[in-house]
């Protein structure tokens, strides 16, 4: 029988969740930003672009092999039944079976199209395997995430994202290339479905019901459409632009986005993974749920603003005194352009997420479908007449266009915009502000860049508390 959640359940299990996904994401992101930035100097960017642009032809395939079917488990209102469970594996399977099989035959024609080589075609497969891999983890990730068990489910995206680092980054190291890349792919595949059974055992078993699979659909498949323009949007666009600014172009843009998205996927992947979780749950509770999403944005927006405004203001400084690493110059006016579709993100992303949760995936949907349409309206047409500077200013017009996202969520549950969003943005625009200022009067060193650092800690943890108070975060503490 699956575990009946209170409301204070759900809410300490929700905040511990965030604790432990944030811990994680910290030791994670240091360590792939770290490694990142090994590959970037033992890699040119021609091959660090081609890992993007077969990345992003694999995930545009990848959406085709799902039909939400995972997240209508996860947002269901009643415990599961395991012919609920065999059915979405059932199903499941043969999609990625489908598609593992279509890719295989497309092989010579996207070699043919994008001039690939042997090992860049190894890759390929290397990741089309993975996604077959990956698939055998949906109904224990999904058992997990029911309980808001995070402990147990962190332990193998761990596990599979220090052995893919150390795998590539040692392979690079020593002049394999491409070849690094493939080989970190089947060991991180791998490794993630060995431990994820052992910390969440299911047995696999083919069964299929036409009644549960009909009523999962009802709410996987608009999910699943919601996702899959989300795809089309990014890496559908990303391998339009491969075509368009080239290998070298894809390489500076995906830098760019790289580091302009590190803040969200240092502090809000990982909110975002537990609330839709525990706004599932809490739909029915608008009290509860608006107290929920006014938390959850400002946490987002605590962390995301200062980190950012501090990687813009320090930017320029650190592509000069890293060695190897003005190659990356030509990137940083793409950095600071997509730097706006992150400011929107962090506060419209969890709002889409909590329509989501609450069942209005046609709403999130709609959304998607006018992100979609400008996205492949502003971000070709500017990269064809401005190069990568082009595309970058294309997706920052394109999450200007999020404010959208904020009046459709009003109506369904109210939220505070200026504590959640504005103060958070006051204390960042104040730090990055004395940053840059004290910047100008020291030596361009990494003592300096160390101490920078530290002063814009002290300034905006100032100006925070100044703005909202010591005991808005006591409540936030799990």
């Amino acid at each position: 029988m699956e575990e009946e959640l209170s409301v204070e359940k759900i809410k300490s299990r929700t905040i511990k969740g965030i604790a432990t996904l944030t811990g994680r994401t910290f030791i994670l992101q240091a360590i792939a930003f770290g490694a990142t930035f090994l590959l970037t100097i033992f890699l040119e960017p021609a091959q660090f672009g081609t890992f993007f642009l077969v990345s992003a032809v694999i995930n545009f395939f990848t959406y085709f092999a799902d039909i939400g079917l995972a997240a209508a488990l996860i947002q269901k209102k009643e415990a599961l039944t395991q012919e609920e469970l065999r059915t979405t594996f059932t199903v499941q399977q043969l999609l990625i079976l489908s598609l593992v099989a279509l890719i295989l035959v497309l092989i010579p024609l996207i070699r043919s199209w994008y001039n690939f080589d042997d090992a860049t075609v190894l890759l390929l497969m290397a990741l089309t395997l993975s996604l077959f891999l990956s698939s055998l983890k949906t109904i224990p990730s999904v058992l997990l995430e029911r309980k808001l068990d995070f402990k147990r489910l962190v332990i193998p995206q761990i596990v599979e994202t220090v052995l893919f680092y150390a795998v590539a980054v040692f392979l690079a190291w020593r002049g394999f290339g491409i070849t690094s890349f493939t080989i970190a792919v089947l060991v991180r595949g791998i490794s993630g479905l060995v431990m994820m059974y052992l910390l969440s055992p299911w047995m696999p078993a083919i069964d299929f019901s036409r009644e549960h699979l009909k009523r999962l659909l009802k709410y996987g498949l608009p999910y699943q459409a919601n996702t899959f323009l989300a795809v089309f949007k990014d890496d559908g666009m990303t391998a339009i632009l491969g075509s368009i600014i080239g290998p070298a172009g894809i390489g500076l843009l995906g830098w760019a986005q790289k580091w302009a998205t590190a803040p969200l996927r240092f502090f809000m992947d990982q909110v975002i993974k537990v609330t839709f979780p525990a706004y599932s749950r809490l739909q029915n509770n608008s009290e509860e749920l608006s107290k929920s999403v006014n938390h959850s944005i400002f946490m987002i927006c605590l962390f995301v603003f200062p980190s950012l405004l501090g990687l813009l203001v320090l930017a320029p400084a650190l592509t000069e005194i890293i060695p190897k690493y003005s190659k990356w110059q030509p990137a940083l006016l793409a950095l600071s352009l997509i730097s706006v579709n992150t400011i929107f993100a962090a506060f419209t992303t969890p709002l889409t997420n909590l329509l989501n949760a609450i069942g209005k995936i046609k709403l999130t949907f709609r959304l998607m479908i006018m992100w979609t349409t400008l996205t492949w309206i502003f971000v070709p047409i500017l990269a064809l007449n401005f190069g990568i500077n082009g595309a970058a200013l294309g997706y920052a017009l394109v999450g200007a266009s999020s404010v959208v996202a904020i009046f459709v969520a009003i109506r369904y549950v109210k939220f505070n915009l200026m504590f959640a969003v504005g103060k958070p943005l006051i204390a960042a625009v104040v730090m990055a502000a004395i940053i840059y200022q004290v910047q100008t009067l020291l030596p361009l060193n990494f003592v300096s860049i160390l101490f920078l650092i530290s002063v814009g800690i002290l300034v905006y943890s100032a100006t925070i508390i100044l703005l909202v108070g010591v005991k808005t975060f006591k409540k936030l503490r799990p």
